[in-house]
C-alpha cells in the first residue's frame, strides 16, 4: 500500500471515530439523562431515604424561595460556596419531588420588593462591614393554603444538619396543623400555688415553651387510654402509675405514638401536698420509674443509683457566705458530652442536671440505644440515699473512685417491641408493633427546673428569661423531632462539603507541640534564674543596694546567652514546621501540575513501544 493511501485510510478512520464519538455522546446523553452519580465520601448529593420519602407524600405542590444576595457575598468565597451547596441540595430535592416541589433562587437587591418580601418570610438580613450593606441567605417555603415556613439563615458551621433543617420546613408544609403533645406529669409545672409556703407560684419557663409550639393536652395519671390524635406523649416523674395507665402507654407505642420519658432516681423539685408532715417529708421516695414497660423493652434503669462526675461537677455554694463547692451530683455537660451528630443534641454548647441517673441496654433488648448526653470517663455511680442526706459535697470525694465508663444520661432507642402485657387482649390490642418504635429516655427531671437553666425576671410587670444553658433546647429539640414524621426522624447529620487540610494541620500541631515544649523549658529557666538573683540580692548590704555583685553579673550573663540559644532553637522549630508544610505543598504541586502529563506521556510511550514490537514481530 503506498504512502498516499496509507494517509487517507488513517484520515478516514479519525473521521469514523469523531463521528461514532459524538453519536456515543448523543446517544448516552438520551439513554443517561437524569442519571447522576455521587462519588463524594459522604455522599453529600444523594438524599436519604426519610427525605425521599417526606417528599413522595407531599399532596400538595410547595413552592421554595432561597434568598441569596449574590452581589453582597461577591468578597465572601466560603459563603458562595456554601450556597451552591443548598442551591444543589435543594435543586436535588425538586428532581425528587416529581414536580411537588418548585425552587425559585432570589437575588434581593437593596429597597427591592425582593427585599420586602423576604423580611416579610422572616429572613434575616446579616450586616457587612461598615457600608451598611447587607447579605440575605434564607430559604422561605409556601403551600397552597397560604402556610409559610422559613429557614431564616443557613448558618454554614450547620452543613451536617442543612438537609434534616430542609426537610424539616418541607415538612411542616405538608402537615401545617400543630401536633398535638399529650403531658402527663408528677410534678406540677403550671402556676399554681406552693403548699408548703401558701404563695402563688409562677409555671416553669419549659412548660410555657412547649406551649408555643404544640397543642399540649394534660392527661390524668391515672387515665386508661390514650387519644388517637395525641401524636407525642411527654412522660415526667412517672410514679405509682396504675396497669391500666401503664398498658394505655404500652399500646400508644405500639401502635406508633413517639414517647418521651424522664424519670429520676430524686427529683428535687418533687414537693408533698399541704399539711404533710415535715419529716415524712424529708425521708419520702422522690424517685420514679416506668418498671414494667422498661423491663419488658430491655431498658435498664435502677432508681437506687446516682450518677457522679468528677470532670463535669459544678460549683455550688451550700450557704450564704461560704465558698463555692465542687458538687458530684451536679452536673454541667458540655458539647463533647452531648452527641453532636444528633439533630436533638447537636450544636448545644451547655446541659445541666442535677443527681441524674443512668440507662442502657438489656442483653436481649430488641432496641438500639443512642447516646444523646452521657458522663466523662471520670464518673462513677452511688447510692441515692448517699445523695439526698449529704450535708457536705465534698463529702461525696472521700470514696469516690471513677470507673472509667461514661454513663448515658439521655438516650434515643428505637426497634420493634412487644408487648409489656401479653396476657391482655380484646379489640384493637397489638401485641408488637408494626414498625420501629421512637422513644427517647432522660434520667433525670430536675433540668426541667428553671434553676439549672434560665434566669427568670419581671421587668415592669413583664416575665423576663434569660437562659445561661441549653436545657430548653434539648427538651424542644427532643419533642419537636419526636413529633415529626417516621421520615423526619430518619434524616440525621450528615457529612461536610469542607475538607480540611488534615495533614497539614497535623504537622502544625506537631510543631506546635515542640514549640510549646521550648516554651516551657525557657519559661522554668527563667524562673529559675530570677529565684536564683533574689537570693543573691538578699545576700547584699542594705549600702550596696543598687549595685549587681559579680555573681549576680555572671548569672545575668549566663541566662542572656542561654535566652538566646533557645530562642535560636525555637526559631529553627518554627523553620522545621514551615519547610515540612513547603515541602508537602511542593509535591502536591509536583502531582498535579506534572503527574497527569507525566502519567499520559507513559502510556502513550507504552502504547507505540507496543506498535512496535508489533511491527517488528510481523516482519520476523
Amino acid at each position: 500500500m503506498s504512502l498516499m493511501n496509507r494517509r487517507a485510510l488513517t484520515g478516514s478512520t479519525l473521521l469514523v471515530l469523531a463521528a461514532l464519538f459524538l453519536a456515543l455522546l448523543m446517544l448516552s446523553s438520551l439513554l443517561f439523562r437524569g442519571w447522576r452519580l455521587d462519588l463524594t465520601e459522604d455522599r453529600l448529593y444523594t438524599l436519604s431515604e426519610g427525605t425521599r420519602s417526606l417528599i413522595a407524600k407531599v399532596d400538595e405542590p410547595i413552592r421554595l424561595r432561597m434568598y441569596f444576595s449574590e452581589s453582597a457575598a461577591k468578597d465572601y468565597p466560603a459563603l458562595r460556596t456554601y450556597a451552591n451547596r443548598v442551591r444543589e441540595m435543594l435543586e436535588e430535592m425538586v428532581a425528587v419531588s416529581v414536580g411537588k416541589l418548585s425552587l425559585e433562587v432570589v437575588d434581593p437587591q437593596s429597597f427591592s420588593e425582593d427585599e420586602d418580601r423576604a423580611t416579610e418570610f422572616g429572613l434575616q438580613a446579616v450586616p457587612l462591614g461598615a457600608t451598611g450593606e447587607t447579605l440575605f441567605f434564607g430559604l422561605a417555603g409556601s403551600n397552597s393554603l397560604d402556610g409559610q415556613a422559613a429557614i431564616p439563615f443557613f448558618q454554614p458551621d450547620k452543613e451536617t444538619f442543612l438537609e434534616y433543617d430542609i426537610a424539616k420546613l418541607i415538612s411542616s408544609l405538608a402537615e401545617p396543623e400543630r401536633p398535638i403533645l399529650g403531658l402527663m406529669s408528677g410534678l406540677n409545672l403550671s402556676a399554681g400555688v406552693d403548699p408548703a409556703t401558701g404563695q402563688s407560684t409562677q409555671g416553669w419557663v419549659i412548660r410555657e415553651e412547649i406551649g408555643k409550639l404544640f397543642n399540649v393536652r394534660t392527661l390524668e395519671s391515672n387515665a386508661a387510654s390514650i387519644a388517637e390524635d395525641v401524636q407525642l406523649l411527654a412522660l415526667i416523674h412517672p410514679k405509682a402509675l396504675t396497669d391500666d395507665t401503664l398498658y394505655a402507654i404500652d399500646q400508644f407505642v405500639l401502635r406508633g405514638g413517639r414517647l418521651l420519658v424522664f424519670v429520676d432516681p430524686n427529683a428535687e423539685a418533687e414537693q408533698q401536698g399541704a399539711g404533710a408532715d415535715p419529716m415524712s417529708a424529708m425521708f419520702a421516695d422522690k424517685s420514679s420509674n416506668l418498671d414494667v414497660l422498661f423491663k419488658a423493652w430491655g431498658i435498664q434503669y435502677d432508681p437506687a443509683k446516682v450518677v457522679l462526675d468528677a470532670e463535669n461537677a459544678l460549683q455550688i455554694q451550700t450557704q450564704q457566705g461560704s465558698a463555692p463547692q465542687r458538687h458530684l451530683a451536679i452536673l454541667g455537660l458540655a458539647s463533647e458530652d452531648l452527641n453532636q451528630q444528633d439533630v436533638i443534641s447537636a450544636q448545644l454548647k451547655a446541659l445541666n442536671l442535677s443527681t441524674a441517673g443512668f440507662i442502657s441496654l438489656a442483653d436481649d433488648s430488641p432496641l438500639q440505644l443512642e447516646a444523646l448526653a452521657q458522663s466523662s470517663g471520670s464518673a462513677s455511680t452511688i447510692a441515692t440515699e448517699r445523695v439526698r442526706f449529704v450535708a457536705d459535697p465534698r463529702e461525696l470525694f472521700s470514696d469516690f473512685s471513677a470507673t472509667g465508663d461514661r454513663y448515658v444520661l439521655a438516650g434515643r432507642l428505637s426497634g420493634k417491641l412487644k408487648t409489656a402485657f401479653p396476657q391482655r387482649s380484646g379489640s384493637g390490642h397489638r401485641a408488637e408493633s408494626d414498625g420501629n418504635a421512637s422513644i427517647v429516655v432522660v434520667a433525670d427531671t430536675d433540668l426541667l427546673t428553671d434553676r439549672l437553666w434560665v434566669q427568670v425576671q419581671s421587668f415592669f410587670g413583664q416575665r423576663v428569661v434569660n437562659a445561661f444553658a441549653n436545657n430548653g433546647d434539648f427538651i424542644i429539640n427532643a419533642a419537636d423531632n419526636l413529633v415529626g414524621s417516621s421520615d423526619l426522624i430518619q434524616v440525621r447529620a450528615r457529612g461536610s462539603s469542607s475538607r480540611p487540610f488534615s495533614t497539614v494541620e497535623a504537622l502544625k500541631r506537631q510543631a506546635d507541640d515542640r514549640f510549646r515544649a521550648k516554651e516551657q523549658e525557657l519559661q522554668a529557666q527563667l524562673d529559675e534564674t530570677e529565684r536564683q538573683l533574689t537570693e543573691l540580692q538578699a545576700q547584699k548590704s542594705d549600702g550596696n543596694a543598687m549595685l549587681l555583685s559579680p555573681e549576680q553579673q555572671a548569672a545575668i550573663e549566663r541566662f542572656q546567652a542561654e535566652k538566646l540559644r533557645i530562642r535560636k532553637e525555637l526559631r529553627e522549630v518554627r523553620h522545621d514546621l514551615d519547610s515540612d508544610i513547603r515541602a508537602l505543598g511542593n509535591k502536591l504541586k509536583f502531582l498535579n501540575i506534572a503527574g497527569v502529563p507525566i502519567l499520559l506521556t507513559a502510556i502513550a510511550l507504552g502504547f507505540v513501544a507496543s506498535r512496535v514490537r508489533r511491527r517488528r514481530g510481523g516482519v520476523a
